[in-house]
């Protein structure tokens, strides 16, 4: 019985840089340094490819859909990353992308068990952070160190870049891990109720206060408060919150003693700080009590290349959360969303993507038409010529409607071999649509792989013909 999972690692020629060794604690590694790869051995758990090249090579593209349900891990070095080589490597299927490291590739690409202070690639991933772009290594390098220690965090970026899921990130990294993480959205909190609502009360400290309530201060005891939208806090919340940085102590409105509380505090901001300052409007002690790890988080139009795995995460997710079975985006469509300004960010492609999944229906993927709406909601008179020049979709059959018929002559017709043929036909299309890839196309269809592989042999489906359908 093996006491560690199995690592294969096809380098294609690449040097290792001393990383099969640093990995040898997590894994059992073996290590395939030919320029052209073959297929892992059996028993298997992880296949990592290094993926620095600008294409994968031929090879792989018929191997990848070979292995089934196999986790692909492409690694790459940092700063080598480009949005032109991560489409053509993405094209390969299911895969997921990390950075050579001496960290070693998660078993299962989960994080680790128990407390760590690392944050790497497949980790981020996990968490639903991509960050393969320089704006985006530096957050994960600012959060790696703010999880090490217990220093107040403060984040700051636009609307909709994604500022609750770093602070999770950074929650569930450190060493208060087993502790709560209570967030307060500050700005939909009422001015009157906010220090309440933080700090809690005593019986009878004002109108409607029937009983002794703890405020989220006190909840967070042992964990993380996230401060979302600090900038709205009035001055009198302010004042306490400084004082309960300072003394590390919550005084409850009406009285009462002081309560000792232990809790990392993460706020974030899309205003700018320094000039509300200025204008009397946010306390500049208090600032820089927050301002010990400051993290800012990029738009989403200064991180393009991400966007297709940022998009294919939340197509997964989405179709979870409707209960649909797993869709997929056309290649036409990756272009499209990297060439658009996403004024929302995060959030808006987040919503955008959950809106063409529900619209779609029962179709199995989603093209360019599916996103017209984005276009209709005006594009930049500098991304229009872009989004203009981008190849539309080739032709995609619609899914069959549940009313659809077929005319039975005067002669009958065989409804085995109409069954047949259309059965054919829409496990060519999933096939044709995956590139090959046998796991996704069944998963297309809602067939298990193994039931899938059964019907292809049946019914005689090559994988030339499929590529040529």
């Amino acid at each position: 019985m093996r006491s560690l999972p199995r690592l294969h690692w096809s380098t294609l020629g690449a040097p290792t840089e001393g990383c099969d060794s640093a990995w040898a604690s997590q894994w059992e590694v073996s290590v395939d340094r030919a320029a052209s790869p073959s297929l892992p051995p059996k028993e298997t758990d992880l296949w990592v490819v290094s993926a620095d090249g600008e294409w994968p090579p031929p090879e792989l593209a018929r191997l990848a859909p070979e292995v089934g349900a196999l986790p692909i891990l492409l690694v790459r070095k940092p700063g080598t990353v480009n949005a032109k080589s991560l489409t053509a490597w993405s094209d390969l299927g299911s895969v997921r992308w990390g950075l050579l490291t001496m960290d070693p590739p998660l078993p299962g690409l989960r994080p680790r068990s128990g407390h760590t202070t690392q944050l790497t690639a497949s980790q981020a991933l996990h968490y639903g952070l991509v960050a393969m772009s320089a704006p985006m290594q530096e957050v994960m390098q600012r959060a790696r160190a703010a999880a090490a220690t217990k220093a107040t965090v403060l984040l700051l970026g636009e609307s909709g870049t994604g500022k609750e899921v770093v602070a999770r990130a950074v929650h569930r990294l450190s060493a208060e891990a087993d502790g709560p993480f209570v967030p307060v959205h500050c700005g939909a909190i009422p001015e009157n109720l906010l220090e309440s609502e933080l700090f809690g009360y005593t019986k009878g400290a004002f109108t409607d206060a029937r009983k002794d309530t703890a405020g989220k201060f006190r909840e967070a005891h042992g964990g993380t408060i996230f401060l979302d939208e600090v900038a709205t806090m009035p001055l009198s919340a302010q004042v306490r919150l400084l004082r309960v940085m300072q003394e590390r102590e919550v005084q409850p409105l009406g009285g009462g003693g002081p309560v000792k509380v232990d809790v990392r505090v993460v706020a974030a901001t899309n205003a700018d700080l320094r000039a509300l300052m200025k204008e009397g409007r946010f306390r500049e002690d208090l600032y820089y009590r927050l301002e010990v790890v400051p993290i800012t988080l990029p738009p989403l139009r200064g991180r393009r290349e991400e966007i297709p795995f940022l998009a294919q995460h939340f197509m997964t997710r989405k179709a979870r959360e409707h209960g649909l079975y797993p869709k997929a985006l056309h290649p036409s469509v990756d272009p499209l969303l990297m060439a658009l300004p996403w004024p929302g960010n995060v959030r808006q492609l987040e919503n955008a993507i959950e809106r063409a999944i529900v619209l779609s229906a029962k179709r199995p993927v989603l093209v360019r038409e599916d996103f017209a709406f984005l276009l209709e909601e005006g594009v930049p008179q500098e991304m229009a010529a872009v989004t203009a020049s981008i190849p539309a979709a080739p032709f995609l059959p619609p899914a069959p409607s549940e009313d659809s018929a077929f005319d039975i002559g005067p002669d009958g017709l065989d409804l085995n071999q109409v069954v047949t043929d259309l059965e054919k036909k829409l496990m060519l299309q999933s096939l044709a649509v995956t590139r090959g890839n046998k796991k996704r196309a069944a998963e297309l269809l809602g067939l298990k792989r193994t039931t899938f592989l059964e019907k292809m042999k049946r019914l005689d489906i090559q994988d030339e013909e499929a590529a040529t359908d």
